[in-house]
């Protein structure tokens, strides 16, 4: 099922909540939106449905233009994060209620229901009522309902997002196989950067109702277009900093310098960025450059430090593998990998990493 938005513009009074957006997206993938709250992907999603009328701009499924059909026309799936079942339906009747709706025979909807419960592990659970169930579990009859209909385009709203660490780690790791072999174009909205990574597929990044890049998720990741689109793909912040190259050399500051051999770059100033985990407190390589900061934060997890510190007056981030022992307000040593610094010129386009 293709799936594509043609110059879509959406406007409530005098704010738009969606700019001008032509975007096709890819058949039989995964298609994540990724962008903060705010960003405009629940209202891209609802057009798409149907729950909402572009302002002006066109929708079309497969090749024909559905921005005039209802929702209850669209052969649309819809799973939002508050995930919704009724509670007075058991958990198979929840799976079902689409296909009643839709008249299906009641022996193609115990076989679709039984064959998607055996696959979302809610077999053992068709008998219950939803309060009778885990947040995980709820999750699950809702995605249940989403599939059981052999929708052409199915959206998922931030599915995981109520869920605690371990539910969210396990389904994440489940969704892309759900729909591996299902004939569905999927459009999945997320805020955090790492989850679209795990998704794969590809990755349409957004940013105050525009969409800034759309690609294949690793290749959006590791070559965004211009700043915005690395700043909304990186987390925690990329650390930004102005930079002045001249006759080959980078300089930073007074003290902190590095050569480049980057041919396509003229002297002058740029503005570079590098991730968090490409400025470490040990040095990660024989191109990794000192800096010294002061500690203004230390986040220490089981598996990580972050250290937020302050260079020349910027706030720079760190993402080092294992626990540190760090002191707030002492003056450290950081290492910037050189290797993995991306700069931007006029009007922050990329133009080299």
């Amino acid at each position: 099922m293709t799936l594509a938005l043609k110059n879509v513009v959406k406007r409530v009074g005098a704010d738009t909540h969606i700019y001008d957006t032509s975007v096709e997206l890819v058949s039989n993938q995964f298609n994540i939106l990724l962008g903060t709250t705010l960003a405009g992907k629940t209202t891209l999603m609802q057009l798409i449905a149907g729950l909402e009328k572009p302002t002006s701009g066109e929708v079309w499924f497969g090749g024909k233009n559905v921005t005039g059909v209802p929702v209850q026309k669209r052969n649309v799936s819809y799973v939002h994060q508050q995930f919704i079942n009724y509670p007075h339906f058991s958990v198979f009747e929840n799976i079902a209620s689409p296909l009643r709706v839709a008249r299906f025979s009641k022996a193609d909807i115990e076989q679709r229901v039984g064959r998607v419960a055996d696959l979302l592990k809610l077999t053992p659970m068709l008998g219950r009522n939803p309060s009778e169930l885990s947040g995980g579990q709820q999750q699950r009859t809702a995605l249940a309902r989403a599939l059981v209909k052999d929708a052409d385009v199915v959206l998922l709203d931030e599915p995981l997002a109520n869920l605690d660490y371990k539910l969210r780690e396990e389904l994440r790791d489940e969704l892309p196989k759900l729909f591996q072999d299902r004939d569905c174009t999927v459009v999945y909205a997320t805020t955090e950067p790492i989850e679209a990574l795990l998704l794969g597929g590809y990755c349409a990044t957004m940013n105050e109702g525009r969409i800034t890049q759309f690609g294949e998720t690793a290749a959006v990741y590791r070559r965004p277009f211009d700043l915005l689109t690395a700043q909304v793909f990186s987390d925690p912040p990329i650390n930004i900093a102005e930079v002045t190259l001249n006759d080959g050399r980078f300089a930073l500051n007074d003290q902190v310098g590095w050569a480049t051999a980057r041919a396509n770059l003229t002297n002058g100033s740029y503005r570079m960025a590098v991730r968090p985990h490409f400025v470490t407190l040990e040095p990660s390589s024989e191109d990794s450059i000192k800096l010294e900061g002061q500690v203004l934060v230390a986040e220490l997890s089981g598996s990580e430090s972050v250290v937020h510190f302050e260079v020349d007056g910027l706030s720079w981030v760190s993402q080092s593998p294992g626990i540190h022992a760090i002191e707030v307000g002492k003056t450290t040593e950081f290492y910037l990998d050189k290797t993995q610094c991306m700069y931007f010129g006029e009007n922050d386009q990329l133009m080299a990493a």
